[in-house]
């Protein structure tokens, strides 16, 4: 039996007790969903499995009853309309009613002069402030899809994102074209320009729907209510095992779903502040720290870039940030830049994207008195799978709910199951095979691409690519990674894309196979690349160089000491690449337990 919907009333933890507290709404819907019979049964791993998947079926039976984002967020933002909502590194500040009044009056000003009726989806190219915010809150609010596209890769890719989603129109300012040298094939409109074509009119209107006019009229004359949760909310690009970017369509629910299964693990409050130092052209970046900000009570502070180690630190000091959420790599560098006050209010730090060492764990509570936990995701789930609940969110010890090591449990509403990697049965506690999830967050699919949404989703279950194991207490272990790209960073690089510019080098012929890439774990940066290779004409210093030369990202280019020669390429009896062959000769040389040269 599961019980749903009870989130947020007076009979569950919410807000970190039982009891002394409101509840959120005036009248929950309660479901109340039976499962077939267990008999027969002497292995806890099995109940919980037949529990989480009716988990799964509950969350995906309330959907039609579910109330959107941006709905949630109108709410919010009247319930917040005095208190510090969202701010940035370069001094903007903004209370809920503000918020909402400038959404407003944006979302008023492009539809009227700036997109056309038919315009469903809307480049960003803003880094994470409060303007980013406003612009994507403002999209929404027009019931347009918003695809924050990422600064970080080359003109030809970031136009390939605009032409596969159909961009006209490319919101962003000045300031950053300035910065990055993009040639881009769609309209640019600079929002700077329309601080002086905003008329009073306009001002005064926005003004009385954000403070005077009823909610329920207000979403109405928004069309709020004619938006299905199954509709697009946003297009996040990422690169697949191929390298070439994929558009993964969001939903409402799917964002909606993952910032309450955060609510419910971490157990957020009004006091709360997150820093938002992810990039939204990141899904972590884009559902928590913009929706679940929206949406919810804590209130989030913005800074462009996640190297700003100084910057950083500042920001958390002068708003007393409580909830971080980074990668190991950004990790490493706060230890070395940030001071111990600085972080003094810090109380939740999930990393993901890389594995997190145990040393680095022990090295930032040491200093900062707070210990980083794990989470897992991926941008096709929305992003967030799982996540190790930290000690200071832990309101009953009757169970454990952190495991250090792992990547936690599945959050609520999300199911996790592994099959064998050659015959794809389902495994039992403790065997590693290929992960799959089931749930609220599995992506809409691919943009334009059904046979690649086909090839991961498959009724209803995602395959995440990575081999793992589940242990007896449900806790995810990630043991290796099957697709074709490599987590570096916090970033993706796709060995295919790599292996092609080899090639030109090289001169290796259609048939010929004569450079491959994999990779090998790295204890700083999550993993490394490493190139298998037969006999060259040309060094690897030479090769790297022409590498570069070719406009290939630095965090794309191997290290001139992570080249091996072999005496053939392994290949499967079907003539493709022997995946597991070539990670197990990577190793041997290049892996922790190798020996050194």
């Amino acid at each position: 039996i599961y019980l749903d919907g009870l989130w947020g009333s007076i009979f569950s933890v919410s807000e970190g007790r039982f009891f002394w507290k409101r509840p959120k709404g005036w009248r929950s819907l309660l479901g109340v969903h039976y499962g077939p019979p267990l008999t027969g049964v002497d292995d806890v791993h099995a109940v919980r499995r037949s529990v989480e998947q009716l988990g799964q079926e509950a969350v995906a039976a309330r959907k039609p009853q579910s109330m959107i984002v941006t709905r949630r967020f109108l709410r919010e933002a009247r319930r917040s309309r005095s208190r510090s909502k969202i701010a940035d590194s370069t001094g903007a500040d903004l209370n809920g009613g503000t918020l909402l009044l400038r959404s407003l009056v944006l979302q008023r000003f492009l539809r009227r002069h700036v997109l056309q009726d038919d315009e469903q989806y809307v480049g960003v190219l803003i880094p994470p402030s409060v303007g980013g915010v406003v612009v994507n809150t403002a999209l929404a609010l027009d019931r347009r899809t918003s695809v924050n596209l990422n600064y970080t890769v080359s003109s030809e890719t970031m136009n390939h994102c605009i032409r596969d989603a159909g961009i006209r129109r490319v919101l962003t300012t000045r300031k950053v074209m300035q910065k990055f040298d993009f040639q881009i094939e769609a309209e640019l409109v600079y929002l700077e320009d329309f601080k002086d074509r905003i008329g009073t009119l306009d001002k005064i209107n926005a003004a009385v729907q954000a403070y005077a006019l009823p909610i329920f009229l207000l979403e109405r004359m928004l069309g709020l209510t004619k938006v299905s949760p199954d509709d697009v909310l946003t297009v996040i690009f990422t690169s697949g095992s191929t390298g070439e970017p994929k558009g993964v369509m969001l939903s409402y629910d799917n964002i909606g779903s993952n910032v309450l299964a955060i609510d419910q693990v971490i157990h957020l409050t009004s006091k709360d502040v997150l820093l938002g130092i992810l990039p939204f052209f990141h899904s972590l970046g884009y559902t928590v720290t913009i929706w679940t900000v929206l949406t919810l009570s804590p209130k989030g502070i913005y800074h462009f870039s996640p190297l700003d180690a100084r910057v950083i630190g500042e920001l958390c000091r002068k708003h007393r940030g409580t909830i971080l959420l980074t990668t190991p790599t950004f990790l490493r560098s706060y230890l070395r830049r940030i001071e111990k006050e600085e972080f003094a209010s810090l109380e939740v730090v999930v990393a993901g994207a890389e594995k997190l060492p145990v040393d680095l764990c022990e090295a930032f509570e040491k200093q900062f008195g707070v210990r980083p936990v794990e989470g897992y995701g991926c941008t096709e789930l929305s992003p967030l799978v799982s996540v190790n609940v930290p000690a200071s969110r832990t309101p009953v010890q009757d169970q454990p709910v952190a495991r250090e090591g792992t990547v936690g449990r599945p959050v609520p509403g999300v199911a996790a199951k592994i099959t064998d990697l050659d015959t794809g049965a389902e495994l039992g506690p403790e065997q590693p095979g290929m992960l799959w999830i089931k749930g609220p967050n599995v992506m809409l699919g691919y943009m334009n691409q059904p046979e690649k949404t086909s090839q991961v989703v498959r009724d209803g279950w995602y395959q995440t690519g990575d081999v793992a194991l589940l242990d007896r207490d449900g806790f995810i272990k990630i043991t290796g990674r099957e697709s074709r790209f490599s987590k570096i960073g916090g970033e993706m690089v796709p060995h295919i894309k790599i292996e092609e510019a080899l090639n030109k080098i090289v001169d290796a012929s259609e048939d010929e196979i004569k450079i491959v890439v994999t990779s090998v774990p790295d204890p700083r940066k999550g993993e490394r690349i490493v190139v298998l290779h037969t006999a060259l004409e040309k060094t690897p210093d030479a090769v790297c160089k022409e590498l570069k030369d070719a406009g290939l990202p630095n965090l794309w280019i191997p290290g001139t000491d992570s080249f091996l020669q072999v005496e053939q390429i392994p290949v499967l009896g079907t003539g493709k690449l022997d995946l597991r062959g070539l990670k197990n000769a990577a190793l041997a040389k290049f892996g922790p337990a190798a020996t050194p040269a």
